[in-house]
C-alpha cells in the first residue's frame, strides 16, 4: 500500500486534536453530532453522538465521518491531516494532481482523503461560480429518492420508528438478528413502502439464502451486504440462489475492488468516506457501469455538508441512501433538501451548503 496509514491505535487515540488554527493550508475542526435516536446495526451501536471532522482549504469546505470498522477515527484523521497539510501547495485547481500527492502520502486513510477531496471540489466550484453538478455536466433533475434508515431495535420499536418516517417513500431496514423475519412482519403491519434490507455482514451464506426467500414475500426490493466482507465466494453463492438483487457495501471500498465482485453481486454501495472522495466515487461509478453493476450512493451519520457533496453525484446512480443528516438534531449546515423523498440539489456554487 502506498504512503502511510494512520490506523486506529491506542497511541493515536491519545492525540485527540480539536484544531481550529491553520495547519499549513488546512484548518480542521471536530464536531459532535447528536443523534435523534440510538442507532444500531448488526455489529455495533451508536448511542447518542457521532464525531465528524470538517476541513477548510482556501475557502473550500469538506467533512468526513471516519468509521472504526475501516481502521479510522477522528484522531487518526487529525494526524493524517496534520501530516499532509505542509505538502498541499501549487495549483489547487488541479484537483487530480493534488490528490495524487494525497494518495501517495496517506495510503489507506480514505476518510482523511475524502475531506480534502471534498474541500478542493467545493473551493473550485465557488471559484468558478457553479454548483458541483454543473461542474460535472450533470442534470440536477435526475436525482433519485433517498431511502430512510430504520436502525436495529426491538420489533415494536422499529415499527414505531417506521410510523414516524411516513414522509419518506423508501425505507432501509437494518437486520442481522434471530428475529429478522419478525421485524419485517411488524413493519409490514404499518407500511407497504419499498424496503431495502441491510444485514451489515451478519448472515452466513446459507442463512442469507433462507432469509432472502422469506423476505421476498414481504416486498423487499434488495439486500445489502448479507455476508462477511471478505467472503466473496459466500456472496456469489447468495446471489446465485437469490431472487432479490445483492448489493455489496463493506466488500467494496475503491474502484480496484470492483472487478473481483463481478458475478458475486448485482451492484455496489459507494460512500465518500469509504472510498476517499468525489474523484474516486466518480471512478467507481464508471467502473461499476462498465461491469454491468448497479450503483447505490450511501453515507455514514454525517451533517448536510457531507451528504450534500455526495448528493451532487446522484444523477449518475440507481439508488440513494443519503439520510445521515436526517438522523441528527444539531446539523450545522443547510444543503440538499427533499421533496417527497426526492433529493433537491442546492443551486449555490460548490457543494452549496450554508
Amino acid at each position: 500500500m502506498l504512503g502511510r496509514f494512520f490506523r486506529y491505535t491506542e497511541e493515536n487515540v491519545k492525540i485527540q486534536s480539536h484544531l481550529t488554527e491553520p495547519q499549513g493550508i488546512i484548518k480542521t475542526q471536530i464536531t459532535e453530532l447528536q443523534l435523534k435516536d440510538p442507532f444500531k446495526i448488526a455489529r455495533r451501536a451508536t448511542d447518542a453522538a457521532r464525531q465528524v471532522v470538517s476541513v477548510e482549504i482556501d475557502g473550500g469546505i469538506g467533512e468526513t465521518a471516519p468509521a472504526r470498522f475501516y481502521g479510522e477515527t477522528v484522531e487518526t484523521v487529525s494526524v493524517a491531516l496534520e501530516t499532509i497539510a505542509p505538502t498541499l501547495s501549487g495549483d489547487l485547481d488541479a484537483i487530480h494532481d493534488v490528490m495524487e500527492v494525497v494518495e501517495t502520502t496517506l495510503g489507506g486513510n480514505y476518510a482523511a482523503k475524502s475531506a480534502i477531496d471534498m474541500a478542493l471540489h467545493d473551493r473550485l466550484g465557488k471559484k468558478l461560480g457553479v454548483p458541483l453538478y454543473q461542474l460535472w455536466g450533470l442534470n440536477p433533475h435526475r436525482t433519485p429518492c433517498t431511502s430512510f434508515t430504520i436502525g436495529l431495535d426491538e420489533p415494536e420499536v422499529m415499527a414505531e420508528k417506521t410510523r414516524r418516517a411516513e414522509m419518506y417513500p423508501i425505507l432501509k431496514v437494518k437486520l442481522g438478528t434471530p428475529r429478522d423475519i419478525e421485524i419485517i412482519q411488524k413493519l409490514r403491519d404499518v407500511t407497504d413502502k419499498p424496503i431495502y434490507v441491510d444485514a451489515n455482514t451478519a448472515w452466513t451464506p446459507k442463512e442469507a439464502v433462507r432469509k432472502i426467500r422469506q423476505l421476498a414475500q414481504y416486498g423487499v426490493v434488495l439486500i445489502e451486504q448479507p455476508t462477511k466482507s471478505d467472503d466473496l465466494a459466500g456472496l456469489k453463492f447468495v446471489r446465485e440462489h437469490s431472487e432479490l438483487p445483492i448489493i455489496a457495501d463493506e466488500s467494496v471500498k475503491r474502484a480496484s475492488d470492483i472487478p473481483a465482485l463481478v458475478g458475486c453481486v448485482d451492484g455496489i454501495n459507494i460512500k465518500l468516506v469509504k472510498c476517499g472522495g468525489l474523484l474516486e466515487a466518480h471512478r467507481m461509478i464508471h467502473v461499476a457501469r462498465a461491469h454491468g453493476l448497479s450503483v447505490m450512493l450511501g453515507c455514514m451519520i454525517e451533517s448536510s455538508l457531507g451528504i450534500t457533496a455526495a448528493a451532487h453525484l446522484t444523477p449518475l446512480v440507481d439508488y440513494a441512501d443519503l439520510d445521515g443528516h436526517l438522523l441528527i438534531t444539531n446539523d450545522p449546515y443547510i444543503g440538499v433538501t427533499l421533496d417527497e423523498g426526492k433529493l433537491i440539489l442546492p443551486k449555490r456554487p460548490g457543494i452549496g451548503v450554508t
